[in-house]
């Protein structure tokens, strides 16, 4: 006899018959999941009542498979938060205030500029959507956007945002308003926790472009997960940044 195995869409069994204990069989299964990038890196897996049910299996098991994985480094457990997919750089935990670019501009008295370069509803791509918690396929507004100081570009930005949680946002006008802004005022979103990563990169194609750096410029770029009050994940962002125009700053406290 052997049960069905649907993490993500997929469908693979698991044979309760077979030497090889579930547990093992799970995280194995797991394992090829995020190997194969399908759970890209921040992917936060369902929480264990959910997943158990999904794989037919009972917590305890399903606690045993991740626990192999958490142990490999595969994946990490944030309380409070779930389970995440690691990344395969070191991401020590920096606690800071979850804002947008143009509201810490804003904040400091910055004049910022922002260009819409595009917006358009789309299929989300496959590791977003799985960051998203979205179905293959499922739609979401994809927006470009360059934000400028006097002394030129400094962040090139592109998110991608849940439209069914905010129906309608493509029509929105982008140029003068905060997205978080947006989505708690107009659309009674409360945006509560996310996730940045920050590592170093050099600039290649459309973002030199933008940014107005040669090739091989570096910059720092961010990447963002935004999280709903009950969970939810709301948006993706890439963020580009001129690096010697903007530095990110923490403000740190030790108890």
């Amino acid at each position: 006899m052997s049960d069905q195995l649907h993490p993500a869409g997929a469908s693979e069994h698991l044979d309760r018959d077979a030497p090889v204990p579930l547990h093992a069989q799970v995280s194995e299964q797991i394992r090829a999941r995020i190997l194969s990038a399908e759970w890209p890196p921040h992917y936060r897996l369902r929480s264990e009542p959910e997943l158990a049910a999904e794989l037919g299996i009972s917590r305890g098991t399903l606690r045993r498979a991740l626990s192999t994985l958490i142990r490999d480094g595969l994946l990490v457990q944030v309380r409070g938060r779930g389970t995440f997919v690691t990344s395969t750089a070191i991401e020590p935990s920096i606690a800071q205030k979850l804002t947008t670019l143009s509201e810490d501009f804003a904040r400091q008295g910055v004049t910022v500029t922002t260009q819409v370069v595009s917006h358009e509803v789309m299929p989300a791509p496959s590791p977003v959507a799985a960051l998203l918690d979205l179905r293959p396929g499922q739609s979401v507004l994809r927006l470009e956007r360059l934000r400028s100081i006097s002394a030129g570009p400094v962040a090139w930005l592109v998110n991608y945002v849940r439209v069914d949680l905010a129906p309608g946002l493509e029509r929105a006008d982008l140029a003068d308003r905060s997205l978080f802004g947006l989505l708690e005022n107009e659309y009674g979103l409360k945006i509560s926790t996310g996730r940045r990563t920050f590592t170093a990169t050099a600039a290649s194609g459309r973002t030199a472009a933008a940014l107005q750096v040669p090739e091989n410029f570096p910059l720092l770029y961010l990447e963002q997960i935004t999280y709903l009050d009950d969970g939810r994940p709301i948006e993706y962002s890439d963020v580009w940044i001129h690096s010697e125009r903007m530095r990110v700053t923490s403000l740190l406290s030790r108890r």
